[in-house]
């Protein structure tokens, strides 16, 4: 993400949060977000191209915001909570939650980003937003390929594109609106979780065989 930086910056993406979290993002108003920033046109366009730029600039900013939220919590954790790599995700589940609980309005851009799957807009988002991510999951798979935490009969770079695939598109499973609701994120992610380190294999019953 290229920064910017400029005059009554902080009012413009305060605007924009306010008009992206609670409209999608054809029924967005670009002149209300300026009016309400209280800058001029001229301003805006010297910055930002149009209203799909400040729209991923905003998307982008927010996931920078999140990240280094949840990366400073995870650092101050305990080695026990940290745990293995389960653990981690787990941590960083109940770390975003905490989040979106401070920042409602954060979480509300991610649940209105959600329902434009289908829409163009949604593709050109993802795509820069994964190009600019600043999630250290790979980092974090990568080292616990290193550490043996995974099955050794099995490559290690296919576990880390099936498991970063898996969390990349973790919204484009659970995309609902009950699916958006805080506690079912959790409970959800959990279960995805779960899901990675054991699978659908029934051990008891095979065992029983």
């Amino acid at each position: 993400m290229k920064e910017k930086s400029f005059e009554k910056k902080q009012e413009l993406l305060e605007a924009a949060l306010n008009e992206f979290s609670s409209k999608k993002y054809e029924d967005a108003s670009l002149n209300s977000i300026i009016k309400s920033a209280g800058i001029s046109k001229g301003t805006f366009y010297y910055h930002f191209k149009d209203k799909q730029e400040l729209y991923i600039y905003l998307l982008e900013s927010s996931s920078k915001v999140k990240w280094e939220f949840i990366n400073k919590n995870i650092k101050s954790s305990s080695t026990e909570e940290k745990g293995d790599i389960f653990a981690t995700f787990r941590l960083q589940a109940r770390i975003g939650a905490e989040f979106a609980s401070i920042h409602p309005k954060y979480h509300n851009l991610s649940r209105m980003f959600v329902k434009e799957k289908g829409n163009e807009i949604y593709d050109t988002a993802k795509n820069v937003l994964i190009e600019d991510d600043i999630n250290p999951l790979n980092e974090i798979i990568e080292n616990a390929v290193k550490k043996g935490d995974f099955r050794n009969d099995l490559p290690g770079e296919f576990i880390i594109k099936i498991i970063s695939h898996l969390f990349t598109h973790f919204e484009d499973v659970f995309n609902s609106e009950d699916d958006m609701e805080l506690g079912n994120i959790i409970k959800n992610l959990d279960y995805y979780v779960d899901f990675m380190k054991n699978g659908l294999y029934n051990k008891i019953t095979r065992e029983d065989i």
